[in-house]
């Protein structure tokens, strides 16, 4: 399917608002001024945004380690999130959660993983509920290249088909597992080739284009809400930092610690340039948007710098569910 200018625009806000917030929290970490890890997804904004474009606000996510971009694409609250980052009681997790753990169910971000490949059983439990309760509800699970070797890829991918759950795994393949080229760690090129042994389809995009990964994810999920099954669409993307800030990336040449000079690959520019050329956006309209978003970010980071921390006795609260 393609999407309207609405939809475009939409796709293309987002971006902005992953680009700008990832960017302030590079300068923040730089600065000493948040404390823990923190993974970046620049590079990746066209996947997150697009892909979440197809969802509704009651579908759900499972994220990563690297979730920011896949939080701000599913519409969690930025001021919420970089209180998060910030270790603050406003966050979205109250402050415990920090970069790896961020969650608003509010928006259907069931949470992000700190534990790669932890998310598949997660995503698998959602569709088998949204199946049960019998809604047309799907869950997207965002993963990387190194985690579909782990075994919860594998037995995640095998229930979901067999029982035919409305799960769309999606894994943004940016060849690198955290150091190891992903020619040093699997036999196959492109991991969507993995769905058929699992009797899915299986489809490998461009993940710098945002319309690619749109028409792909568009057909994914119209399968999963007719209860056909899952998916595995594969998003291929590049990872302009290292796998964590202050990474040294000894393991990386030159030239591949310094992709994102090259503005002909950078999914933003791909993605102005399209919208551009199609008449869908003037120059002045995407810098309107652009410094709406930069405004929008600098209101995060106060709100996140003027809220106070967790209380001590906090630690001992959300530790348990109440009985229903």
């Amino acid at each position: 399917m393609v999407p309207s200018k609405k939809v475009c625009l939409a796709i293309l806000e987002r971006m902005l608002a992953i680009r700008h917030f990832e960017g302030r929290v590079a300068e923040l970490y730089g600065a000493g001024r948040l404390p823990g890890f923190v993974h970046l997804s620049l590079g990746g904004e066209a996947a997150a945004a697009a892909v979440c474009a197809c969802l509704r606000v009651d579908d759900h996510i499972i994220s990563t380690h690297r979730g920011h971009g896949h939080s701000i694409a599913k519409g969690a609250d930025l001021k919420g999130m970089m209180a998060e980052l910030f270790g603050k009681s406003t966050g979205l997790c109250k402050g415990k959660g920090g970069s790896m753990h961020i969650a608003d169910a509010r928006v259907g971000m069931l949470g992000a993983n700190g534990i790669v490949g932890a998310g598949f059983p997660i995503a698998v439990g959602a569709g088998f509920s949204a199946q049960y309760r019998g809604t047309d509800q799907v869950t997207v699970c965002f993963f990387g290249d190194g985690a579909s070797n782990h075994s919860t890829f594998h037995e995640g991918l095998n229930l979901a088909s067999i029982w035919s759950l409305p799960v769309i795994f999606l894994c943004e393949n940016n060849g690198w597992a955290i150091s190891i080229r992903q020619s040093e760690h699997q036999r196959v090129e492109n991991v969507a080739d993995r769905a058929s042994a699992y009797g899915v389809p299986g489809a490998s995009v461009d993940g710098g284009d945002a319309i690619a990964v749109y028409e792909a994810m568009s057909e994914a999920v119209r399968r999963a809400r007719r209860g056909k099954g899952p998916s595995l669409v594969e998003c291929r993307i590049e990872r302009w930092r290292g796998h964590f800030e202050g990474d040294p990336q000894a393991y990386r040449s030159k030239k591949e610690n310094e992709v994102w000079r090259d503005k002909s690959r950078d999914p933003l520019e791909r993605f102005k340039k399209t919208l551009l050329g199609r008449k869908l956006l003037t120059a002045a309209q995407f810098d309107q948007m652009e410094e709406e978003v930069r405004a929008r970010i600098e209101e995060a980071v106060r709100f996140a710098e003027e809220s106070p921390l967790p209380a001590a006795e906090a630690a001992l609260e959300d530790l348990y569910a109440p009985r229903p």
